[in-house]
């Protein structure tokens, strides 16, 4: 599961002669959250996680989560009437929350538990690896932008804006389309729960 949230900021830059060629970064931010939970039976532990997991919509719960927010400061320079994309630093800031154990398990339930926590922070390392695809594309869509434009370049930041928001509508399907993969019956999750309870 993944909750994304998406920012624009634009500056522009003094009235001086630049490179049009935009000068683009990422930096990418990342944290762990845990939640605990406790049980005997692999059952037990599924009844924890759908009970304090991350909260999907208003009544439901998930196992795991990977919340990112991505914003992009956009530093615009105008020259001879033309604004150019001098500047895009962008920084993802990820954030995945996982269930932890509060105690040991015996080894039985430990080592279902050790495949299911592979499985599961696979997912949402998956879930990562596309946001950070996401990044890559939109430096690619915006560099080298420019445009006859107005003293504050008021159409250069929005088609820049309007690529930015473009790309994350691409790969936010992208997202839905691995969840939809993953979360069908049948699919990869229900093989990890499954394999967790089995008694």
């Amino acid at each position: 599961m993944r909750v994304p949230v998406l920012a624009c900021l634009a500056t522009i830059g003094a009235l001086c002669c630049f490179s049009p060629a935009a000068s683009a970064g990422t930096k990418l931010l990342v944290k762990t959250r845990t939640y605990e939970i406790s049980g005997t039976t692999g059952a037990a532990l599924v009844e924890a996680m759908d009970r304090n997991g991350p909260k999907h919509g208003f009544m439901t719960r998930a196992i795991a989560d990977t919340a990112y927010t991505v914003n992009w400061d956009l530093a615009m320079n105008r020259t001879d009437g033309v604004c150019h994309l001098r500047q895009a630093d962008g920084v993802l800031d990820l954030t995945y929350t996982y269930p932890r154990l509060a105690q040991p398990a015996n080894a039985r339930l430990e080592r279902r538990w050790q495949r299911f926590f592979a499985g599961v922070r696979g997912h949402e390392e998956t879930h990562g690896r596309i946001a950070r695809s996401m990044m890559k594309a939109t430096e690619r869509s915006i560099r080298g932008l420019k445009r006859a434009d107005n003293w504050f370049c008021t159409g250069t930041r929005q088609e820049a804006r309007r690529r930015i928001n473009a790309v994350y509508v691409e790969y936010e399907a992208k997202q839905k389309a691995f969840d939809a993969r993953e979360h069908r019956n049948g699919g990869h999750v229900e093989h990890l729960v499954d394999a967790l309870i089995k008694p």
